[in-house]
């Protein structure tokens, strides 16, 4: 029995299929987007959607769709769908669906009367290549196909129209054509296994909407250009390969690298499988060589805080864990040019140095193969003296030890929402409480560095430091409610549920007692956990918002008030671990199973970036999140240990 599995009854139905997304990437930057019915629903899908070095390191949507025409006895049904001006679909092909499959390969397959085609997709391995094998599975007559691709050209976040600068020629190659829209793009290749006609009939199709921009309040209406048709003919068991690339392929190898390409595929045959595979997508090899990790999907860049969170979760049942201890080597220049060298932190939050502490203990923790800790000791100890010494109108240290951070306008911590005017949502200037946490485990972490390296005198001057911030932090943050301030500016002390406390009990360096940590547990558990993940803010919070809907501005507005993190339940099972020992195991196992059925809704086969507080916990935001994949598999990780 196959673990990913859909209604076939249902498939037709767009409320059912519509938005359930699918992903596919290559591990260098590009990838495939789209819905089940092949309906693009953001103009962040694609067939084709790849970052161009040479224009702004931007991604770009080459090619939208190929849409597939089955042609019998001179009748021609569509088996492709569009969404156009006024929520009217054509052509309706979703109609003919009769099958889904994501195991090993993208399969979707139709059936018009007594014909049944299936169309598998496959990205190829660091390649700008999308592979689409046609199958004849079943006919009774003489079949043509027929595909009609739809050229964006334009970059991710932006829509096109018809317009006159589009060059509208194509050059024939070998069974194929190339298309290059406008000048200092690549050219997209169209090629077949087998010999093809292309016939021409450049037209603009216009008013192609997206609803998912609808509905984020966003522009949704664009023009796509057709410049024309592919047209051969197919038999009964036949199979036919087209390529989509930016690089001219040569036929006759093309069946051979679609098999080659799904026996590296990794089975999706159970929700490790599936987020095994769905971590290994995050990972972005740059064309310097470098590798980097992709915040997450569409529309996320590698950001510092995220990989540091993420990496050790991400590699923990990787069968090749090498490539996650180059992310890290790629970062940690750009670390010590960002936050010591520069000493700015200008367009940075000041808490992201910390989490590369906690990076190292999780690495050290799951996967120590690829990380080798003193070897950080001169990194690790000229960042712990930045934040000893503070920067001017950004940072500084309390007379107390702890850290202070305040700079207009920028938000500081994690709890980054902004809207579109620049007003922060969750601004906590002052000292917040995770943020303190991670300056008290960077300095225990580098202290017992420093003692395997036996760096005496800084052992000497850090450890009364270490002890200073331990007593404050427990000083300030505890509360009489039992539970921990979110953060403190001056005399005001904000009591606010929220889950940064958490952070705080669950590093592998706390300044909190065990029995503080079970409280800090006790009310996390009853205000904050969901199936999908730890909420932002209580619902006893007058400031709590139950869901994020409405335009940018809305949405902003309710992001840190009360939606769901899944990469919080991270330091939610290390806390439960350690408070409860054995005994807490069969809780987080029930919160793994409940991302079974998670794991079909949104995006096939990973997870979203939050979700709604209120029940039903609606995904909201990017469709797969690098952090939220890496908490699941360390929970599963405890769970199996």
């Amino acid at each position: 029995m196959k673990y990913i599995q859909f209604d076939n009854a249902k498939l037709p139905n767009l409320e059912y299929s519509l938005f359930k997304e699918i992903l596919r990437t290559n591990r260098a930057g590009a990838y495939m987007s789209t819905s089940i019915p092949g309906c693009n629903t953001r103009k962040y899908h694609g067939l084709l959607v790849c970052p161009l070095p040479n224009m702004n390191g931007e991604s770009y949507v080459m090619l939208s769709s190929l849409q597939c025409s089955v042609v019998q006895h001179d009748k021609v049904f569509n088996l492709g769908i569009q969404q156009y001006k006024d929520e009217y679909f054509e052509p309706k092909g979703h109609k003919y669906m009769c099958d889904y499959s994501a195991d090993p390969t993208t399969k979707l397959t139709h059936r018009v009367g007594g014909v049944v085609l299936s169309q598998e997709f496959i990205l190829a391995e660091n390649e700008n290549q999308v592979l689409i094998k046609y199958t004849l599975e079943d006919a009774h007559s003489e079949t043509l196909l027929r595909l009609k691709p739809f050229l964006a050209y334009r970059e991710i976040h932006k829509l096109t129209r018809e317009n006159m600068q589009a060059n509208t020629h194509y050059t024939e190659v070998s069974n194929g054509a190339k298309f290059c829209l406008y000048p200092g793009f690549p050219d997209l290749y169209l090629q077949a296994s087998k010999k093809v006609e292309f016939i021409a009939m450049p037209d603009w199709y216009k008013d192609v909407e997206y609803i998912k921009e609808r509905y984020r309040g966003y522009d949704y209406r664009e023009d796509l250009y057709v410049p024309g048709y592919f047209e051969f003919q197919i038999k009964k068991g036949e199979s036919v390969i087209i390529s989509a690339s930016l690089n001219e392929v040569t036929p006759s190898g093309l069946k051979s690298k679609f098999t080659r390409e799904v026996s590296h595929r990794t089975p999706k045959t159970s929700l490790k499988n599936l987020l095994v595979n769905a971590a290994q997508q995050f990972i972005e090899k740059q064309p310097d060589g470098n590798v980097m990790l992709k915040a997450g999907y569409h529309w996320k860049r590698p950001q510092m805080r995220d990989m540091f969170v993420a990496l050790a979760g991400l590699a923990v049942f990787q069968e090749d864990k090498k490539v996650y201890g180059e992310i890290l080597k790629t970062a940690l220049p750009n670390l010590r040019r960002l936050y010591i060298e520069k000493s700015a932190m200008n367009n940075t939050s000041i808490d992201v140095p910390l989490w590369f502490f906690y990076c190292l203990n999780e690495l050290e923790r799951w996967v120590p193969s690829i990380v080798k800790v003193t070897e950080h000791f001169e990194l690790m100890r000229d960042l712990l003296y930045l934040y000893w010494n503070g920067i001017p109108g950004k940072m500084h240290r309390m007379d107390n030890g702890l850290i202070y951070a305040r700079a207009e306008g920028q938000p500081q911590t994690w709890m980054n929402s902004q809207t579109r005017s620049g007003w922060l949502v969750t601004p906590r200037y002052g000292a917040a409480v995770e943020v303190n946490a991670l300056w008290y485990n960077a300095i225990a972490t580098t202290l017992e560095v420093a003692k395997k390296l036996k760096k005496r005198e800084f052992v000497n001057e850090w450890t009364p430091r270490l002890d200073q911030v331990a007593a404050s932090f427990t000083y300030s943050y505890c509360n009489p409610q039992n539970y921990l301030y979110d953060y403190i500016d001056g005399e005001h002390k904000s009591g606010s549920v929220r889950p940064n406390m958490l952070i705080a009990a669950g590093l592998k360096y706390s300044p909190l007692s065990r029995e503080q940590k079970k409280n800090i547990l006790d009310i996390c558990t009853r205000e904050l956990l969901t199936p999908r993940g730890m909420r932002s803010l209580s619902p006893k919070d007058e400031k709590y918002i139950g869901a994020i809907e409405g335009d940018e501005e809305q949405r902003a507005l309710a992001i840190h008030q009360g939606t769901a993190y899944p990469w919080l339940l991270g330091f939610y099972a290390d806390v439960m671990v350690e408070v409860h020992r054995n005994s807490g195991i069969s809780q987080l196992r029930r919160i793994v199973e409940d991302f079974n059925s998670e794991i079909t809704e949104h995006c096939i086969g990973t997870i979203s970036e939050r979700y709604n507080g209120n029940p039903p916990h609606q995904a909201k935001g990017a469709i797969s999140m690098a952090w939220n994949v890496a908490a699941i598999l360390k929970l599963m990780k405890i769970v199996e240990e």
